[in-house]
């Protein structure tokens, strides 16, 4: 495995990565969105709940869209259907993020592919949170460093 499909790219990736805008965050503990940024929270990363629908998410306030997000952004973490990809990959791009997670069953090869030619690291149709889980696993400990 090179480049993208690498377990050491996405462990690097993980844990570069700080402050994730979660796109289509559910206020819905049942939800796989609320779930995984709430693993994110207690891996100490500063989620960014990017949804129209609810005013805050995990105790941060929520952004109607990315282009509303105040700050930096690391990573964009897509939950949305994969025709609706697209459209957020290019927002990602336009707000500079380093990098787009298209969780699993999300899948826009040419957003993916746009994202990309404009310099950002690309995951698609992948779990941030299992992801994280076998960087633990295969490392003995986890991809954070103790003091971060």
């Amino acid at each position: 495995m090179t480049g993208e499909d690498s377990q050491e790219w996405l462990a690097r990736l993980i844990r570069e990565c700080r402050t994730i805008a979660v796109v289509g965050l559910s206020s819905n503990p049942a939800r796989p969105s609320y779930r995984v940024a709430a693993y994110m929270q207690r891996q100490g990363k500063v989620v960014v709940p990017v949804t129209p629908r609810e005013p805050a998410v995990l105790g941060e306030r929520a952004y109607p869209a990315l282009s509303a997000v105040s700050g930096p952004v690391d990573m964009v973490n897509i939950f949305r259907r994969s025709e609706e990809a697209g459209a957020v990959v290019d927002e990602a791009i336009r707000i500079k993020a380093k990098a787009v997670w298209l969780q699993e069953g999300v899948i826009d090869e040419a957003a993916a592919e746009r994202a990309r030619r404009a310099g950002l690291q690309v995951v698609m149709d992948r779990c941030w949170l299992k992801e994280h889980i076998r960087c633990v696993s295969e490392n003995g400990s986890d991809v954070m460093p103790a003091n971060a």
